[in-house]
């Protein structure tokens, strides 16, 4: 359900709400979550864009979380990168959705909906990420 860009940004961001401070390099960081070092810079890139994480330039600069966890959802790290996609056309091909779903549309997009609503709840912080990425990981649903 989640794309593994998102994966990674919550591996990303976990492992920064341990060990912030003091700043962290991009390939300390890769190396730590195992994400590409390319695709970490993508990531740290989105989350300090949308003021989740802040950077510094120079020999002592390097990531560091711009918020306590306590204030960073799971949904505020995953619409950074990849956001979580509604459904848009009926499963079934119903064109007349004007005024009220199909059951199965509609029980998709109260599934996706509720998932949105556990993720915008849930902090940082509730999942005790001060533990870090192997805390995040077992966490997670599927990993």
């Amino acid at each position: 359900m989640l794309s593994k860009t998102a994966e990674y940004a919550l591996r990303v961001i976990a492992h920064l709400a341990k060990h912030s401070p003091p700043h962290a390099k991009v390939h300390a960081i890769a190396d730590a979550t195992k994400v590409p070092p390319g695709y970490a810079a993508k990531i740290l890139q989105d989350l300090t864009r949308l003021g989740l994480v802040r950077s510094q330039r120079g020999p002592t600069g390097g990531f560091v979380l711009a918020r306590d966890p306590s204030e960073i959802t799971l949904l505020q790290v995953i619409n950074a990168v990849d956001p979580i996609q509604r459904i848009t056309s009926c499963p079934l091909g119903n064109r007349d959705h004007a005024h009220q779903l199909c059951r199965l549309h509609r029980t998709l997009d109260d599934a996706l909906a509720s998932v949105e609503r556990r993720l915008g709840d849930t902090t940082l912080a509730d999942l005790g990420c001060k533990g870090g990425v192997e805390t995040l990981r077992a966490s997670l649903p599927g990993t």
